[in-house]
């Protein structure tokens, strides 16, 4: 059966591609890329037992790069006519030939493009009616406030559903494309003791709805998250052991790939400049980058300008073995692409075999974080400061929630203190990643 989730399909994507080549070459561009692409989805919210809100979206567009010679124009449209597709080509010819040459632009290398194509597994469209998907929302929300009574309020439970398709092509002979999908379910509660309040949440995302946690395990996660958060205190101002919880983990990875990227090198504003070849985390750490982990959120066997991608391992032992570099970036540092336009493609953080628990019980007496708060993170320099809520640990033990609290340090230092990483790894981004023991941090509390 002919699959009917867009309203274009892929050989008319194909056809406007090839139609833009040729519409620039007639504007006199010596190359040019052009990406068509669809998307659309439905988002329903349940609150309190009500239907909050039924989202529908549908966008689609073509985005055009001309270069004359080494002058580079872009424009967009929405139109797929091809009226509209010739007013767009000639705007970004015009852009181009007002604009100065650029030694680094242009397409990436012909001998660098993907001619490979794996079957990734990332198309899985939910066909789900909005009468299912008000039934599943309710369903997550009722299992949320059900955990306990001290749940007083709540924000709804949502379920969203999305599909897109694309392809993207370029005047050195690259044509290819292909679509993905991206479903999750989502719940918010507010807890109450006495005059306190507390709110969390839990979600599940995936290609596939089948790999999603169940609407009970989502929802009964939000509330417990929730509940374990009343009474909470302040902790002491003093340096501690802090245990990042997964879900917070990651967005350590999101520094590092900040750091490493080609804007940030050739701009000189990031904190790991000249880092190749360094020791830059401490020997624990591992970490893979793998553009073909079947469904995942990061997998595609080509970059956003048609470079083949390869898997690789990262960081080795805690050495930097590279950087994230698309043409444009390689070409100013004078280094070659590794096919990262567009940004990482699943970064895979090897454990060093512990479990949540164990984890806990390594650091002893410290911090847990479950929230972070803010955006006190200086890549340039690597200065961390962020406002943080969590659990303070006493002889490996959870004793109790804390909150209004900040945690600092300096990246350079954290990463080379990372004493431990877990197996309780979420797979519902492209950062697979467990929690991650520092050794210390700055705790800034009361006192």
């Amino acid at each position: 059966m002919a699959d009917t989730t867009f309203s274009v399909d892929p050989s008319t994507l194909q056809a406007l591609a090839t139609r833009v080549l040729a519409l620039a070459e007639a504007q006199g561009a010596t190359a040019c890329e052009v990406d068509a692409s669809e998307g659309m989805g439905q988002t329903v919210t349940v609150r309190l037992g009500q239907v909050e809100t039924i989202e529908y979206n549908q966008d689609k567009g073509v985005g055009v790069t001309v270069y004359i010679g080494q002058k580079k124009g872009h424009a967009s449209t929405s139109d797929f006519s091809d009226a509209a597709l010739q007013a767009t080509v000639a705007a970004a010819a015009n852009i181009a030939r007002f604009t100065a040459e650029d030694g680094a632009a242009g397409l990436a290398d012909r001998t660098r493009l993907a001619t490979d194509f794996p079957d990734l597994d990332l198309y899985h469209p939910w066909a789900l009616p909005v009468e299912e998907a008000i039934e599943i929302a309710t369903a997550c929300e009722n299992a949320a406030r059900g955990v306990d009574t001290r749940i007083a309020n709540s924000e709804g439970a949502t379920v969203s559903i999305q599909a897109s398709h694309f392809v993207y092509a370029n005047s050195n002979g690259f044509l290819a494309g292909y679509p993905t999908s991206r479903h999750s379910l989502s719940a918010a509660v507010v807890a109450q003791s006495g005059s306190a309040m507390q709110r969390d949440y839990w979600y599940a995302s995936a290609r596939n709805k089948d790999d999603l946690e169940t609407v009970e395990e989502v929802g009964r996660k939000a509330g417990e998250r929730a509940v374990r958060r009343l009474d909470a205190r302040r902790v002491k101002t003093g340096r501690y052991p802090v245990l990042f919880e997964a879900p917070v983990a990651a967005s350590l990875l999101g520094h590092l790939v900040a750091a490493i990227s080609g804007g940030s090198l050739y701009r000189k504003s990031s904190f790991l400049l000249d880092s190749a070849g360094q020791q830059v985390f401490s020997a624990n750490v591992v970490i893979d980058e793998d553009p073909f982990v079947p469904r995942g959120f990061g997998s595609t066997s080509f970059d956003s300008e048609g470079v083949a991608t390869r898997a690789r391992r990262l960081v080795d032992r805690g050495v930097l073995t590279g950087y994230m570099l698309g043409s444009y970036s390689a070409r100013k540092l004078g280094l070659e692409t590794t096919g990262n336009a567009g940004g990482a493609h699943n970064l895979l953080v090897h454990s060093t075999g512990e479990n949540f628990e164990g984890l806990l019980r390594a650091m002893g007496t410290g911090l847990l974080v479950t929230e972070l708060l803010g955006h006190g993170v200086n890549t340039v320099t690597g200065d961390y400061s962020r406002g943080a809520a969590g659990f303070w640990v006493e002889n490996g033990v959870i004793a109790y929630p804390v909150e209004e609290i900040t945690i600092a340090g300096n990246l350079k230092d954290m990463f080379l203190q990372v004493a431990a990483i877990g197996n309780d790894v979420l797979p519902r981004g492209g950062r697979y990643v467990g929690s991650i023991l520092i050794e210390s941090m700055t705790v800034a509390g009361e006192g």
